[in-house]
């Protein structure tokens, strides 16, 4: 998928650090009365947002109302809680409840059945996380990816009066853009470098084919025949001086102080950007709207991944109890609302305090219908591409930045998927 920042993990080894919620306990040794103590592991990611305090003060009201209950916070420190999981489960220490992993069909045997619990099948993107039709996982909100932030100048400028609404209207927005002077996109040479494809193409391809992900593991269908007219366009779009010139020595950090200082008329970002718009001094105004698809296309598929997603490992001795957290973790509205408040994050039917481009984003959510939504990069749930998808669309986005011909790249895309489905 397009990644969203993280915690970086750094080393395999490192210990996790366990910073108790409320009262201290003694570990549970079986069954769940309603009076016997029970302490339930939680694995978190912890971030600058998500800090150990904030942790604990969300899951303290929970505590208040299940006195019997001591939740403890498990934070993985620089080890990062994807690196964590395996190596816990393997020493066999897993926690009860992993936040931020989604289930994958190699992690799903790991993980308790959820399908039985409505706020498990009816949570946000629950139908594109099910794997073999179970559900594994259920979540918060979401993180939109498909999307476009504008300079609203930079438009007025080039005396384009409305959003584009699909690509064809897109294209002629960035001539007109850049003979009014302005840089029409701003990208970068990190892993932000295939943003801008994935925007451009993911609306299309899976709002054509909602089966692409699956086609393209079968080998049903391939990079070039379902991709490659976008990867043409998108080398247009750089050859004719779309793209930011020197985009491939620009950091990710960079890229976005730019846009949001009015160097540059787009900017293909995720939902998050929101939160750093919010955070800037005197910011250029800025609007957002989702990335259309060509012309015939009348579902645009949306690119978007679960906010906060909680899974129940089977190791659990204490499954009954971890579910009656889970819940209230992803149906308490002041638990929920902390939580897509934190991190910027959204789900339809909440509002938090907003900019007025956080509202227009909002606006995008209630919008979309939830069948429109899809993974990007990787993937999720039963849509996954090979691993290393991400990283290679990356490489060979960058190659095309740097001048290569988009024919070779797509061939070079060919290839991998060649050496790498099964």
């Amino acid at each position: 998928m397009i990644t969203r920042r993280t915690l970086t993990a750094i080393g395999a080894g490192a210990a996790a650090v366990t910073l108790l919620a409320g009262c201290s306990s003694a570990a549970p040794s079986g069954g769940e009365s309603k009076d016997e103590k029970i302490q339930l592991r939680v694995l978190v990611n912890v971030t600058p947002n998500l800090t150990e305090d904030w942790w604990n003060e969300l899951v303290a009201p929970f505590e208040d109302a299940n006195p019997n209950i001591d939740v403890v916070i498990d934070n993985p420190g620089q080890e990062g809680v994807s690196a964590a999981v395996p190596r816990l489960l393997a020493a066999g220490q897993a926690p009860d409840i992993v936040q931020s992993v989604a289930p994958s069909p190699e992690l799903a045997e790991e993980l308790v059945d959820l399908s039985d619990y409505d706020w498990a099948t009816s949570g946000p993107l629950a139908d594109q996380y099910s794997i073999d039709g179970k559900y594994y996982m259920a979540g918060v909100g979401v993180q939109l990816q498909s999307l476009w932030f504008y300079n609203k100048d930079a438009f007025a400028a080039a005396g384009i009066d409305e959003v584009p609404t699909t690509v064809d209207e897109l294209t002629d927005d960035l001539a007109k853009l850049k003979d009014a002077g302005w840089t029409p996109i701003q990208t970068g040479g990190d892993w932000m470098s295939s943003h801008a494809l994935q925007t451009l193409a993911l609306p299309s391809v899976v709002g054509d084919n909602p089966d692409w992900y699956a086609d393209m593991n079968s080998g049903k269908t391939t990079f070039t025949k379902s991709y490659g007219d976008y990867t043409d366009l998108y080398a247009d779009w750089i050859a004719d001086g779309y793209t930011n010139a020197d985009a491939l020595g620009v950091k990710y950090v960079d890229a976005e102080q730019t846009f949001l200082s009015g160097g540059a008329a787009l900017y293909p970002m995720g939902s998050w950007f929101v939160g750093s718009e919010a955070k800037a001094t005197d910011p250029a105004p800025i609007g957002v709207f989702r990335g259309p698809a060509v012309d015939g296309v009348d579902d645009p598929a949306m690119g978007a991944n679960i906010a906060s997603p909680y899974v129940i490992m089977k190791e659990s001795e204490h499954a009954d109890a971890a579910a009656k957290l889970v819940e209230w973790l992803v149906t308490d509205e002041d638990a929920v609302m902390s939580q897509l408040e934190v991190d910027g994050n959204y789900r339809d039917g909440y509002e938090y305090d907003m900019t007025d481009l956080g509202k227009e984003l909002l606006q995008i959510v209630s919008d979309t219908p939830a069948s429109s939504y899809t993974p990007t990069g990787g993937g999720y749930g039963e849509k996954k591409l090979p691993d290393g998808y991400s990283g290679e669309i990356n490489t060979q986005t960058q190659a095309l930045l740097g001048g290569t011909p988009a024919a070779d790249v797509n061939s070079s895309m060919d290839a991998w998927f060649a050496a790498n489905i099964q």
